[in-house]
């Protein structure tokens, strides 16, 4: 297993300088991903960090049938190349089915393998015959132990895997991260992502749908960089309060400049003996 995934000019590493995953939880119009990564992108090449845009093109998994779920495939696979092309980013967006992944793969850089279907073997397998990275996400209901079973499952991706930690189900509607499971995530090999902004979630706390307490999503994403990991992954809006799914636990635009300049400086602060060699 790669413990440096590069995804275009972007690297992955638990001991290299912390790299970036982030956008708005669905991809809504061309318009509005096109506003959200180019404010990303601005933000990324000013303060230096490595950025891959990510966004859903199907929330597969809302909580109400009656819930938005995106623009879907057919809609949403040209403006991901088009962000990649004309911004230059990297992409990423999450797979549901085995027969989606070559379609994607065509239109972006990273597979996304949703926590709730992070043990579904024939998804791992088509995901990694892509040659793609895949980033695989932590389900709720494992341990951190447990997903070195995940990533050997994917020991044929030739684009590298990511593994990333979202909070583990704590009673009803709440999670709790464990810091403790970065560590162990990495023993897989594979570079750590923390999704900060999941880890907040509420899943179905809104009797319908999900809620989040998006206050303590610095809290515990300065926690993960000082732990040590590879990556972070925000999801963000330029109106959470008015975003179709996720809002919640989504940070505003606005206010993520400085969160990514905070965390950048925590993990220097973690890193500093490995990165001085």
């Amino acid at each position: 297993m790669l413990n440096r995934v590069a995804v275009r000019d972007v690297t992955f590493s638990n001991a290299l300088p912390l790299a970036l995953i982030a956008g708005p939880c669905q991809m809504e119009s061309r318009a509005h991903a096109l506003e959200v990564a180019s404010a990303l992108k601005e933000m990324a090449t000013r303060l230096g960090i490595g950025l891959v845009y990510k966004s859903s093109f199907d929330k597969a998994n809302r909580t109400s049938a009656n819930a938005a779920r995106g623009i879907g495939l057919e809609a949403s696979l040209p403006i991901f190349a088009e962000i990649r092309e004309s911004l230059g980013l990297p992409t990423l967006t999450d797979v549901h089915e085995s027969w989606q992944c070559a379609e994607v793969a065509q239109a972006v850089d990273v597979l996304q393998i949703p926590a709730f279907l992070c043990r579904q073997t024939d998804l791992l397998l088509a995901a990694a015959a892509t040659g793609r990275t895949v980033n695989v996400k932590k389900g709720q209901f494992l341990s951190p132990q447990e997903m070195t079973h995940v990533v050997e499952k994917l020991a044929d991706a030739k684009g590298g895997v990511l593994v990333t930690e979202r909070g583990t189900t704590f009673g009803y509607n709440t999670l709790v991260t464990d810091m403790r499971s970065l560590p162990v995530l990495a023993q897989t090999n594979a570079p750590v992502i923390f999704d900060a902004t999941h880890s907040v979630q509420q899943p179905g706390g809104l009797n319908g749908a999900s809620g989040g307490q998006r206050e303590f999503v610095p809290v515990l994403a300065r926690a993960a960089v000082a732990v040590g990991v590879a990556g972070v992954f925000i999801e963000t809006h330029p109106d959470p309060d008015h975003a179709p799914s996720d809002g919640p636990n989504m940070i505003a635009l606005k206010n993520l400049p400085q969160l990514v300049e905070d965390l950048m400086a925590f993990d220097q602060l973690a890193k500093q003996r490995v990165l001085r060699g």
